[in-house]
């Protein structure tokens, strides 16, 4: 190979560190073990989940070895474990980490510009929203998160993570599984088998692909049943562990045609490997490497993901041999790095996507999360979507007039939006799965920050078409009509026209569209029932929208369109005006073909397990039977005469820290207007309500369980023991300690000894 440029060594070690650092990890981490794995005896925990006993703790995603863990002890927080010995019936994270949305079908429309190319190179977005280990499996109580949505342009989503120190197989989390899937976008779990210098141990990939005297590859079942048994789609293999001869080439080729004959999951290999075992980036799909994606007749891999160095002259050779394989060019992704640097990271476009030609390959986008954590301060969630609409729409905010020309004219300039294929009936109150508090019908009802990605509804997938007066769309999360933002718009006198929703359905006689509304505003609503060419406006029906009721602060707004029964819908869109400059909110929008009915309530909710800390507050992990026809659910606790939110989960199974914690903190009185009025709960045990929620964000009655008193938490230090049954009392205790001498000056002081009032935080989804 020859010596790499300045940029190709720059590449060089952001790629290293991408490979090991395990979504945030440090360079210190990278360069050096923590001091806990240096020694000290072995220490294997293998087939619990959360380890032997360790119920006792929040469930977080799942991280793996193969089979052995490395030698020495893991840190705190850390589990080893072998996924040979992992035995899901016995895990009682299971629950946490099963995604419930099915995987949508998608839709091609006619692309927003005249750029875009549609159903050509698509895009791959390798993303760590979290750690390894200690990643949440029901979100958090924080806003601060890559609450993606502009699922639209993203054709497959790698879950990455994974360290030689924690584990090496990790399987995505059920809310980004949960996000993706509703919106058409398949998720893959990562397996990463990391260099030697930053502890990659070749026993592990020999351990991944070894093979037993019946043929099967036993490791390769077992990631087969994770991936099926959680919900997810399949596996992003990326072995750089130096070492290798052909006989394990040969055993890896033959490892993946096993993944590809015996299951349908998606396997997407990296360009590391090649023919001989050595480790050695091509850059390009070559005689060297291409049997890792098409062995003969044999389909080895359903992608492959080209390292960073390419030129335009190596993609093209690699489209061209994709062809002579029988496999499409599409089905390369060419990777660019946007870890250190987001959208100024220089990319060489036209050598994927030429101006007015036909795509080359596909686009592999490692670490576009750089929108999230480049943010200063405290990653405001409306800050995020700033930034982030600027990363994949372009400067113009506008996927219409987005075009190449700029160094980085977004990703809506090359690549057609596929929107998920909405029938009817259909809701979305534009929630982005975070925010600083929540409301419930336009009620708030949570105060706290949070994240959960599960609850997350279909946004609009040209974020903003907008036509007439400039009315600025963005979102607002200190207004919501449901969830935690609504989308707010400029308006006045001149008439603006923005684009919402496209739809794959038909208009009937019954079909009615409701949008619910906050300020003074004349509405219309516009309907498409014939498809655009590229690049053009589409042809709207305007139908003035009726006032019918009121809800708080909020309108609600109707338009019939029996008059147009029979065509089909393409696209919903809003006409507005004001008499005055001024904004108004977007709260939810609704199309439906009768009247929205509620869910059934909760089935089979049961206390999983329930424990008290050290600190006295109870933790309590609820599970329950969840429905098809159930967007999420909301949960509540009633204490005496007070009523508080939970959070909002999209499984079955919801983790509460501190249930108790902050009872007077953002807690309303019973019988408050979140709930219909609902009496007090009886006796001194907590109730603990779960409300399922609709797709048309109706809702069940609640269902209620009432929790029992847990073990007090143990006895601190020194403390005397309780007396034995009819036996004397104990000697009494020593006296205190003298008190501690004042801090010095400058320095503060402590107060007293009380523990600080625990309050437990608005939000903790899952």
């Amino acid at each position: 190979m020859n010596r790499p440029t300045d940029n190709q060594q720059r590449l060089t070690l952001s790629r290293r560190t991408m490979l090991v650092s395990a979504a945030g990890a440090g360079l210190a981490a990278v360069i050096g073990p923590p001091a806990a794995h240096a020694a000290g005896p072995a220490s294997i925990r293998r087939g619990t989940g959360a380890g032997a006993g360790a119920e006792n703790t929040a469930p977080h995603a799942f991280y793996w070895y193969p089979e052995t863990p490395p030698d020495g002890s893991p840190e705190p927080g850390i589990v080893w474990r072998g996924l040979l010995d992992w035995d899901p019936a016995t895990d009682p994270d299971v629950p946490f980490n099963t995604a419930s949305v099915p995987l949508a079908a998608r839709f091609t429309p006619a692309p927003a510009n005249t750029n875009a190319r549609a159903e050509q190179g698509g895009i791959q977005s390798l993303v760590a929203f979290a750690g390894t280990a200690g990643n949440p499996a029901q979100g958090g109580a924080t806003s601060s998160y890559y609450a993606f949505a502009h699922w639209a342009y993203v054709d497959e989503l790698v879950f990455w993570g994974g360290s030689w120190w924690e584990g090496i197989i990790l399987a995505p989390n059920a809310p980004v599984v949960d996000a993706a899937h509703r919106a058409g976008v398949p998720v893959l779990g990562n397996v990463f088998l990391p260099p030697v210098v930053y502890g990659g141990d070749l026993k592990w990939h020999q351990e991944l692909v070894q093979q037993d005297n019946d043929g099967r590859f036993p490791v390769a079942d077992k990631l087969i049943e994770v991936a099926e048994l959680l919900g997810f789609d399949g596996w992003f293999i990326n072995s750089e562990t130096e070492g290798g001869d052909p006989a394990l080439a040969d055993a890896t080729r033959a490892f993946l045609t096993y993944l590809q004959d015996t299951s349908d999951l998606r396997i997407t290999w990296y360009d590391s490997m090649i023919t001989t075992g050595q480790i050695r980036w091509q850059n390009e799909l070559n005689e060297h490497n291409e049997v890792f994606l098409q062995d003969g007749e044999s389909r080895t891999s359903d992608a492959m993901f080209l390292n960073f160095w390419w030129n335009g002259s190596m993609l093209a050779n690699s489209a061209d041999r994709a062809r002579a394989l029988g496999r499409s060019p599409y089905e390369l992704f060419s990777g660019i790095d946007t870890e250190a640097r987001g959208h100024t990271t220089p990319v060489r476009w036209d050598a994927v996507f030429p101006a007015g030609q036909d795509h080359v390959t596909s686009l592999g986008i490692y670490r576009p999360e750089w929108t999230w954590r480049s943010l200063p301060g405290d990653h405001e969630p409306a800050a995020f979507h700033d930034r982030d609409d600027r990363y994949w729409v372009g400067p113009t905010g506008d996927p219409s007039t987005a075009e190449p020309g700029t160094d980085w004219p977004g990703l809506a300039a090359f690549v057609a939006d596929r929107p998920a294929a909405t029938g009817l009936p259909f809701a979305s109150a534009f929630g982005t799965g975070h925010g600083t508090g929540y409301w419930v019908d336009g009620v708030q009802v949570g105060e706290r920050p949070w994240n959960h990605l599960g609850v997350q509804d279909i946004h609009p997938s040209r974020r903003w078409v907008v036509r007439g007066a400039d009315s600025s769309p963005r979102l607002d999360f200190a207004v919501a009509y449901q969830g935690g933002e609504s989308v707010a718009f400029d308006a006045g006198p001149e008439a603006s026209v923005v684009e919402l929703f496209r739809f794959d359905a038909r208009i009937d006689r019954r079909t009615v569209v409701e949008v619910v509304h906050r300020g003074d505003v004349e509405l219309e609503i516009g309907v498409a029932v014939t498809a655009e060419s590229a690049g053009e406006p589409p042809s709207y029906t305007f139908l003035p929208a009726e006032q019918v009721r009121r809800a708080g602060d909020w309108t609600v707004s109707r338009v019939r369109l029996g008059e147009l029964a029979g065509h089909p819908l393409h696209v919903l869109a809003l006409r507005f005006t004001a008499g005055s400059a001024g904004t108004w909110h977007l709260g939810q929008v609704s199309v439906l073909n009768g009247p929205a009915r509620p869910p059934k309530p909760v089935r089979n909710l049961r206390v999983q397990h329930e424990w008290v800390d050290d600190d006295g507050a109870q933790h309590v992990r609820l599970v329950w039977d969840r429905a098809d026809d159930v967007h999420h659910y909301e949960l509540y606790v009633r204490h005496g005469r007070r009523r508080r939110f939970l959070g909002a989960t999209g499984s079955g199974a919801y983790y509460v820290p501190d249930l108790l914690g902050g009872a007077d903190a953002g807690s309303a009185d019973a019988g408050s207007a979140a709930d219909g009025g609902a009496g007090a709960a009886a006796g001194a045990g907590a109730v603990v309500e779960v409300i399922a929620v609709s797709g048309l964000y109706t809702r069940a009655p609640r269902t209620t369980t009432t929790l029992t008193t847990p073990p007090s938490p143990p006895p601190p230090p020194g403390a005397p023991p309780p007396p034995p049954p009819g036996g004397p009392p104990p000697p009494p205790p020593p006296p205190p300690p003298p008190p501690p001498p004042p801090p010095p000056p400058g320095r503060g002081g402590g107060g007293g000894a009380r523990r600080p009032h625990r309050i437990l935080p608005t939000i903790t989804c899952r």
